[in-house]
């Protein structure tokens, strides 16, 4: 792709790609990053649309204003809409506006542009799913209504769409129906879990949709509820009690749920996948529940691959509804997780894809494109660098600390503190400490660094303000 490039009076004039496109699109960019966003375009060719690359003649244009552009951009070169950097913090509205054009944020970072594109043809929607998630509150009976309340309020903003009352053996819940009737007036959905039949009567007496977990001895309590019915085999592999308990509910002409029930890792766990899979080719048309805790819960193990994996399963099989809990402290986000991959996956699999590009909330120790620089672009920046500001970035290589003093790369933020002026003031030292610490993290881990913001973290941590959500 030919683009080329010329400065008349001090304007910098535009730059045009020679593709003969529908769509013209200008990209306003600054001296660092112009020469790398020729790059990234000319990596696209052949373009679907005709690209007319502005340097608006200041060095960074993600800290240009409004007021900047509205003084520099003399022409949007007949263009059909402007492309500012992701990190633009300008009047969006007020530049289309002024030039009569629409003006759009990018990626942050130039590397994304490619993805950026795909998506623009093919929106990504992560507003459908398929599968409902169960939220248990574990120790239920232990806790007073208001405490219930406010954890299944937690749990519903996490994602959850019922709110699973879990009992207890050998305890008593003499608050139940009170429990029911408030979470049902604060507007949830809620369900009751326990081995005691009669639990499951009042809890549906008192206006509970689901009820957990029947088996071929309680299958009588379905006929006595309207509540939909969660049906369990009387010992673990025992698929024709499941199936006997199923039949006798069904044959009533009631609606009702199959739960095979997912065993902990070496206790079953690979056969317990297989049962899923075999009630699934019995019974095609029937909703089925997988209650997950058994192995996030009981795994040393970050969740998010986990919740990965058990959603590739669950999507595979049609798997209707999952029951999550959160004790364990390190399963703390599983809701959310569960929350972000039954979106991911129920979007791939209309698209008949590999669930991959389908957003990054599980994405949360390493980035699949972790460096958006080589070593040899950061050294040739640094090369062109003429103040005394410090610059930060992250390579394969390690840490890259630059300005127009010196280049330093480094694995330890401790190996950089010579190279840092002994004069700079408390305020900015600290500032320095804090960004190269958070590049050292990224550089180990595998993660986008960007100096003045916070690194994601997906859906394990709630997205800094601004940022428009955690990655998916």
């Amino acid at each position: 792709m030919a683009i080329t490039g010329t400065l008349t009076a001090g304007i910098p004039m535009a730059a045009t790609s020679m593709a003969d496109a529908s769509e013209h699109i200008l990209f306003l960019t600054g001296a660092l990053a112009e020469t790398r966003l020729r790059h990234v375009l000319a990596s696209l060719e052949p373009l679907e649309f005709r690209a007319t690359v502005v340097n608006l003649g200041i060095k960074v244009a993600a800290l240009a204003t409004t007021e900047i552009v509205l003084r520099r951009l003399a022409s949007t070169e007949g263009a059909d809409r402007v492309l500012l950097p992701g990190r633009f913090r300008g009047d969006l509205a007020r530049l289309s506006a002024h030039f009569g054009v629409p003006f759009e944020r990018g990626p942050d970072e130039l590397e994304d542009l490619p993805q950026h594109f795909r998506r623009q043809a093919a929106p990504l929607d992560l507003s459908r799913h398929h599968t409902k998630i169960f939220a248990e509150i574990v120790e239920a009976p232990l806790l007073g209504v208001p405490a219930i309340l406010e954890r299944a309020a937690r749990f519903a903003a996490d994602g959850a769409d019922v709110i699973d009352l879990g009992g207890l053996p050998d305890h008593p819940f003499p608050h139940l129906e009170e429990a029911v009737t408030a979470l049902r007036e604060a507007g949830h959905t809620v369900s009751v879990d326990s081995l005691d039949p009669r639990e499951l009567l009042r809890g549906a007496g008192a206006g509970a949709a689901y009820l957990l977990s029947l088996t071929e001895e309680t299958a009588w309590v379905a006929r006595e509820t309207d509540a939909v019915p969660i049906v369990i085999p009387t010992t673990p592999g025992d698929l024709p009690s499941l199936d006997r308990a199923l039949d006798a509910i069904r044959g009533a002409g009631r609606r009702c749920i199959a739960d095979p029930v997912l065993e902990p890792i070496h206790h079953g766990f690979t056969d317990s996948l297989l049962r899923y899979r075999e009630v699934r080719a019995r019974h095609p048309n029937l909703e089925i529940l997988m209650g997950v805790g058994n192995v996030t819960e009981l795994t040393d193990a970050d969740t998010p691959g986990m919740t990965a994996l058990l959603m590739g399963i669950v999507s595979e099989l049609r798997i209707d509804h999952i029951l999550t809990v959160q004790v364990s402290p390190h399963c703390r986000r599983t809701i959310r997780e569960f929350d972000a991959a039954r979106r991911q996956f129920f979007a791939a699999a209309e698209a008949g894809a590999l669930p991959r590009n389908f957003g990054n909330a599980l994405l949360c120790l390493r980035d699949r494109k972790p460096f958006t620089s080589t070593p040899e672009q950061v050294a040739d920046l640094a090369a062109r660098i003429r103040d005394p500001n410090y610059r930060i970035e992250v390579t394969e290589q390690g840490v890259h600390l630059y300005n127009r003093d010196g280049h330093h790369v480094a694995g330890d933020p401790f190996a950089l503190l010579p190279h840092i002026d002994p004069r700079t003031d408390m305020g900015h030292a600290f500032y320095l400490g804090a960004e190269l610490a958070r590049a050292q993290i990224a550089w180990q881990l595998g993660k986008r660094y960007s100096q003045d913001n916070e690194l994601r973290w997906g859906v394990a941590v709630d997205a800094p303000e601004g940022t428009g959500g955690c990655g998916t």
